[in-house]
């Protein structure tokens, strides 16, 4: 019998997963680990989608030095080391010492440095390249040839009919070959003697590419832990949240969390306002900024799409993941809205996002199917998780409306009590080991019935005033059943929370909403079961959080394979994952705060604290935050008791 045809094979995205990245927004460099860049795959200087330089291969002597050691130093610098042996010396020794310390912003530092016990004459070389191709084209594998080179006054320039880029050196080359793509040096180094050749890479001429392109909204926060990890966690999330950071066009001083790099450096509303949510305890200016950004794009008119916050701005193309939807963030924005002001969002920027998040609810009560559930997308399947997204956002929404003596809070709170009784009769099934929350509703109302990380967002019921917690979909009986369930093997791989249950129909450990560790999920999942009071689950998905992103050098990829955990195992890295990416940053911040339990209400002038009982990892200092909008800090002892040390003079401790 004949077996169908293939599809076509598409193009494979070019791996990075093993390259050192250095990102700050809208500049970009991928790296491999031996630091030279060769033009192969991916590797190049970026700014704004467009790949500068492909090629900057270093010789020494005549040879290309041996490779050491390749490390990222900061989300937006990177240091190779590197050694030559020139053979002026006798043994197996190398005699010279190289270090390239490599910046976001297209600038490197190569500093060679002679062991040897005599003077040394050193010719050094450097071979340039590029295509200005642009990213996306790079991705599919159609970046062009080389460009050729012509000589600038202190290095080389390439240009097309759009783009142009110029690599200059300091000190200026004493030979540039543009045919070649080369400059030479003649170096004279005394024995112990350094020398420093810096090289620029930028659109222009004259202008140097600065490095950061907004001013960080995000405190200087700091955690200090029994656990050191917890700290270098901390503060690579908050380093690489606030290096994704970039300025809206229409409104500059906005900025607002890119997706990730190097495959979605731009904006994707859903993860930019989850990021923002998750980043509220160093300052509401990102979500404030993201907030506002999103308002200027919410579809107007009149339409079955009024008041609905666009999808993702940039295409992911085939070959990534489905990101997140327009109906993610029209949910998310009147949720993000009433946090930020819990948190001390100040009434003067509170007030004009008002009439955008009465359109967002305005869109829910709009496209809500005959059954009373939201379709995502429309028509399609009615994800367990869209309707916990729209109970949050209806409940945060109606807190949010009577704060400012808007109509329709009364409307919005009886439409979620009568949500909670349709879900749990439509959505829960029940079972003799205690049933479980369905994936979802197909179209024609039969239910999905498998275990997904997605059911995490059912624990995520959002933060009311005095501290306290809006109600969830669940009711008691069935939270704690859930919680047994997402704290089982079967969905805790030992490294996070699996986005789908291993022994469910299509289980695959890669799979982006089939078996794959969503850090922001299981950051989602370790605050739900934290605030539910199921402190083992939590305390179990955040210390396998925690272990997963040493095992990344602190910086987790937007989704990793959730292989079950052996002795001497490691994560495994998703090939199309972006790293960093702003949710998996954000989530380590989230995770952390999360164990301290910080629930502030700025507007009442009230801070609660309900740390994670038993300190899961040891004592844990959070200081430099942002509450009410001055530094707070808090301390969870060893035994999970939680002290406030430092808040707004205003600010009583409650709850």
């Amino acid at each position: 019998m004949a077996h169908p045809a293939l599809p076509a094979p598409r193009p494979e995205l070019p791996p990075v997963h093993g390259a050192v990245i250095c990102v700050s927004a809208p500049c970009l460099v991928i790296s491999p680990e031996h630091g030279q860049l060769t033009g192969r795959g991916m590797e190049g200087i970026y700014r704004s989608g467009r790949r500068l330089l492909s090629r900057c291969v270093l010789r020494v002597a005549g040879r290309e030095p041996v490779a050491v050691q390749g490390r990222s130093t900061g989300a937006d610098r990177a240091v190779f080391t590197a050694a030559v042996r020139t053979g002026a010396e006798a043994g197996p020794d190398p005699d010279i010492g190289v270090e390239r310390v490599r910046h976001a912003d297209g600038t490197e530092r190569i500093v060679l440095r002679s062991f040897n016990a005599r003077p040394v004459r050193l010719p050094v070389e450097v071979l340039l390249g590029t295509d200005l191709a642009d990213l996306a084209a790079v991705a599919a594998g159609r970046a062009g040839p080389e460009l050729p080179a012509g000589v600038h006054a202190a290095g080389l320039r390439w240009s097309t009919g759009d783009a142009q880029a110029v690599t200059t050196a300091d000190p200026a080359p004493d030979d540039a070959l543009a045919s070649a793509g080369l400059l030479r040096w003649q170096l004279d180094l005394q024995p112990g003697e350094s020398r420093t050749i810096e090289l620029r890479t930028t659109q222009s001429r004259t202008a140097r590419a600065p490095a950061g392109q907004v001013a960080n909204p995000l405190a200087d926060a700091r955690a200090e832990c029994d656990d050191p990890r917890a700290e270098a966690w901390f503060r690579s999330s908050a380093a690489d949240l606030g290096a994704l950071l970039l300025r809206d066009r229409e409104e500059p001083a906005d900025a607002f969390a890119a997706a990730g790099a190097p495959w979605r450096l731009g904006l994707a509303p859903a993860e930019s306002l989850w990021a923002a949510r998750m980043a509220l305890p160093l300052g509401t200016g990102l979500a404030a900024a993201t907030l506002r950004t999103l308002a200027r794009t919410q579809t107007g008119g009149r339409g079955p799409d009024t008041g609905k916050i666009p999808g993702p701005l940039r295409g992911a193309g085939p070959q990534l993941p489905p990101g997140c939807t327009g109906t993610e963030a029209t949910l998310a924005f009147p949720a993000v809205l009433a946090e930020a002001r819990r948190w001390g969002l100040p009434d003067p920027e509170v007030e004009p996002l008002l009439p955008a998040a009465e359109r967002c609810l305005d869109w829910l009560r709009a496209s809500l199917d005959e059954d009373g559930f939201l379709p995502d997308p429309d028509p399609g399947p009615r994800r367990c998780e869209t309707q916990a997204h729209a109970h949050r956002a209806a409940l945060l929404g109606a807190d949010l409306l009577d704060a400012y003596g808007r109509p329709g809070g009364p409307h919005w709170r009886e439409w979620a009590a009568a949500l909670r009784d349709r879900f749990r009769q439509r959505f829960w099934i029940d079972g003799p080991d205690g049933g479980r929350p369905a994936a979802a509703l197909h179209p024609d109302g039969r239910p999905l019935p498998r275990l997904t990380g997605a059911a995490a967002h059912l624990l995520d019921t959002g933060l009311l005033g005095g501290g306290r917690l809006a109600p969830g979909l669940l009711d008691p009986v069935r939270t704690e059943q859930l919680a047994r369930l997402l704290g089982a093997p079967a969905m805790d791989c030992g490294w996070g929370l699996r986005s789908m249950a291993v022994r469910e129909p299509g289980h695959n450990p890669f799979g982006h909403r089939s078996g794959a560790v969503r850090p922001h999920e299981s950051a989602v999942a370790v605050a739900g079961l934290a605030q539910a009071g199921f402190e083992k689950e939590a305390a179990a998905l955040l210390r396998g959080l925690l272990d997963a992103a040493e095992g990344f050098g602190y910086r987790l990829p937007e989704m990793y394979a959730a292989d079950q955990r052996t002795a001497g195992s490691a994560p495994l890295p998703h090939p199309a994952a972006c790293r960093p990416a702003a949710v998996a940053a954000a989530a380590g911040i989230h995770a952390l705060t999360a164990a301290a339990g910080i629930r502030p209400d700025a507007p009442a002038g009230t801070v609660a604290v309900a740390p994670l009982p038993g300190a899961p990892l040891g004592a844990l200092r959070l200081s430099g935050l942002r509450v009410a909008g001055e530094p707070f800090a808090v301390r969870v002892s060893r035994l999970g008791l939680g002290m406030v040390e430092e808040a707004a003079d205003a600010l009583q401790l409650g709850g």
